[in-house]
């Protein structure tokens, strides 16, 4: 009777205590698809971090709704408007496609649900398309290639061929490239999303005999034109880069040894000396036999971790958006690739490196790091953001 009394005085003056209200995140998988390779390494890193924290976001109950659109926009549509509508989200994360990000950041940030990406990061959401709810935990498209155009800058490679396929992404690519290289390839072509025959373009290179080929083709479509690159024997005369993603632990295992001498730019390692990277890269490789996780892995890991903070800044209250859009600004967490700031853009400010393709100490085929290409890179197109 006496707590019963209790806890009518407390409502009487507003003061019931409430139950802290579960935390929402709408994660769009590439499960199936043209992605789905990479899709796989991203669910890797979330379900990661979930576990490391122990299925809670800030010390506050969450749930992670996780559900496949195989990298079709108008499937993700549909998802995110079921997520919004249905489920209530508070965050949003997970497409591998550019074309799936644009197609669904209208209908996040109309509802106010912050979208953190895990990898794509288009040009337009760059600039001019910029907007509070839209942070770039990853990467801007661009980068990755501009960091690959400069090595070949700096190791003075007078014929690049270049190529990729015929998207969004695609085209940053090729542009990012031409970009860092300062120089007119001495081919550039654009290939169907999804190709895996690659004996066309490999006859172009043999004609043109470029000192370097630059490539972007993301997932099977890489894994396809590495090994026929190899086995054309294009690979004694030419130098292979790529982006990072191109030239990861998932295409090195799908690969193996016709990789091996690759360089890619990426603004992570696993060997990169911090702390919060070794505790990732440890509990990766734990968890799945001893794989070393990927730039996607890592990426996806970060995203989920930054919600994480932001959630603790803001004490689980997911209805100050101005608190919580600050507290995911400021980028307060441990990162795997050390600590880095975000431009008025909300896409990081950070270093770009070089790595290749060796084995390890143990033999195992995987990325070294070479060294840093850019010490602080921000995109070109943050000019044209107006926030």
């Amino acid at each position: 009777m006496k707590r019963l009394v209790a806890t009518l005085a407390l409502t009487a003056v507003g003061m019931t205590p409430t139950l802290a209200e579960t935390i929402k995140v709408g994660i769009a998988n590439d499960s199936s698809g043209p992605f789905a390779a990479v899709g796989a390494e991203i669910s890797d890193g979330i379900n990661l971090a979930i576990k490391m924290l122990d299925g809670k976001l800030g010390g506050h109950p969450a749930e992670f709704l996780q559900q496949d659109m195989a990298g079709n926009p108008d499937q993700a549509r549909q998802l995110v408007n079921r997520y919004i509508q249905r489920d209530k989200i508070d965050f949003f994360t997970g497409p591998v496609g550019s074309n799936v990000a644009l197609a669904v950041g209208p209908a996040l940030f109309k509802a106010e649900v912050p979208f953190l990406t895990s990898n794509p990061g288009p040009s337009q959401l760059a600039g001019s398309q910029c907007n509070p709810y839209f942070f770039a935990v990853s990467y801007q498209n661009d980068s990755f290639h501009e960091a690959a155009g400069k090595v070949a800058s700096d190791r003075d490679y007078k014929k690049v061929f270049i190529l990729a396929p015929d998207y969004p992404a695609g085209k940053d690519a090729l542009n990012g490239f031409k970009r860092g290289y300062g120089q007119t390839p001495s081919e550039e072509i654009y290939t169907k999303l999804g190709q895996i025959d690659y004996a066309a373009e490999l006859a172009q290179i043999r004609a043109n005999k470029p000192e370097a080929v630059f490539f972007f083709l993301p997932g099977g479509m890489g894994i396809n034109f590495i090994k026929q690159f190899v086995s054309a024997g294009l690979n004694k005369d030419t130098v292979l880069i790529g982006p990072g993603f191109s030239g990861d632990s998932d295409i090195i295992q799908a690969v193996g040894d016709p990789i091996e001498g690759m360089f890619n730019t990426a603004q992570w390692a696993h060997d990169l000396d911090v702390p919060a990277n070794k505790k990732f890269v440890d509990a990766f490789r734990q968890s799945h036999d001893g794989r070393y996780p990927s730039v996607y892995a890592a990426q996806a890991y970060d995203a989920i971790m930054a919600m994480d903070a932001a959630v603790a800044k803001v004490d689980g209250n997911m209805k100050d958006k101005d608190a919580l859009l600050k507290a995911l600004k400021s980028a307060d967490y441990e990162s795997v690739r050390g600590k880095f700031t975000y431009g008025k853009n909300n896409f990081p400010i950070q270093p770009y490196y070089l790595r290749v393709v060796e084995r390890d100490a143990d033999g195992v085929l995987t990325n070294r790091l070479v060294g840093t290409v850019f010490e602080n890179y921000q995109d070109v197109y943050v000019d044209d953001c107006k926030m």
